[in-house]
């Protein structure tokens, strides 16, 4: 798995954390604590190493299947108590309400240094020159195009249920591009695969962390810098006419839980709340599972028994 990133390192980074952790009470170990699931493999990785804390503190754990749009709900009530990977970029409105309601509560920054933005395989450069320019799409975007959106050039946006940043991006730098949602990750990188193997035309909206990006050596157009201005003033940038004329914002990722977390399980809310990922330990496992075949929890497992000094003093500084 080296050639996806830099082997399975560190994920929890204990001496940084272990000495923030507060010793706590057990609560409430004869209940399962709920751990949402959503629709991305980074996601399941992220939740399993949680969970495997969690087991290994002495807690029961469920995984949830849950959307990432709609698990908020579930999480103001207590259906849910946990979610550990929420992207800033695509995050719903409902998540704010539910905060300022006092009903879910974030619970810290899992650490991964994340990007977000319209990107291509490499190969691409040769096929529309002047990439990784903005511009360079505007002069050829019918080398993208296909029988559905002939004449403007095709760019395969997020899953429909994930937003629709990448459709913000066309419409905001006025590009002759027609977004179309995927439906899937699966079939994001499959969209990948098949432009990599034929060197065929791709414009695409992904993300880092994601094994794919050095797999199929995905890189990034280069494009002004977002903010809030740019988000919310048409007549911010290029475009006047319009928003989301820049980049994606930076990716903050973070952990939320239900509001009565702490109260019914208080040394686990330590341990979540201490919880770090890294980019260069998640995406190994990602390729691990979505390249080599690897199941999830196999694939955390082999980890946590391999590196259990990385992650055992912050479940030990929670619980004693």
């Amino acid at each position: 798995m080296k050639r996806y990133g830099t082997g399975l390192a560190v994920t929890v980074m204990a001496g940084g954390l272990a000495g923030a952790v507060q010793a706590a009470e057990m609560g409430a170990v004869d209940e399962p604590i709920k751990l949402a699931i959503n629709e991305w493999t980074g996601q399941h990785v992220t939740t399993h190493v949680a969970g495997e804390m969690l087991e290994a503190a002495g807690y029961q754990v469920d995984y949830v299947t849950a959307g990432m749009m709609n698990q908020f709900q579930a999480l103001a009530d207590g259906d849910i108590h946990a979610t550990l990977e929420i992207w800033s970029s695509n995050v719903s409105e409902e998540y704010a309400k539910k905060v300022a309601e006092g009903t879910v509560v974030e619970i810290g920054d899992l650490g991964l240094e994340a990007r977000e933005g319209i990107a291509y395989p490499a190969h691409v450069a040769d096929l529309c020159p002047g990439l990784p320019a903005l511009d360079a799409l505007r002069d050829c975007a019918q080398v993208f195009a296909t029988a559905e959106t002939i004449p403007m050039g095709r760019l395969v946006d997020y899953p429909a249920d994930w937003g629709t940043p990448g459709a913000d991006r066309m419409t905001g730098f006025d590009l002759p591009f027609k977004a179309v949602p995927a439906g899937s990750e699966g079939a994001l990188i499959t969209e990948l695969r098949a432009s990599t193997e034929k060197k065929s035309p791709l414009l695409i909206t992904f993300w880092q962390p994601h094994w794919a990006m050095s797999a199929y050596d995905v890189k990034f157009v280069d494009l002004p810098v977002g903010n809030e201005a740019c988000f919310n003033d048409p007549g911010w940038g290029s475009n006047p006419n319009a928003t989301h004329d820049c980049d994606f914002a930076p990716s903050r990722i973070f952990k939320a839980g239900w509001a009565g977390f702490a109260e019914k399980w208080p040394a686990a809310y330590e341990i979540l709340a201490a919880y770090q990922l890294a980019v260069g330990d998640q995406q190994p496992m990602m390729g691990a599972i979505d390249v080599d075949g690897g199941a999830v929890d196999e694939v955390v497992a082999r980890w946590m028994s391999d590196n259990e000094d990385k992650w055992r003093p912050v479940v030990d500084a929670a619980t004693r």
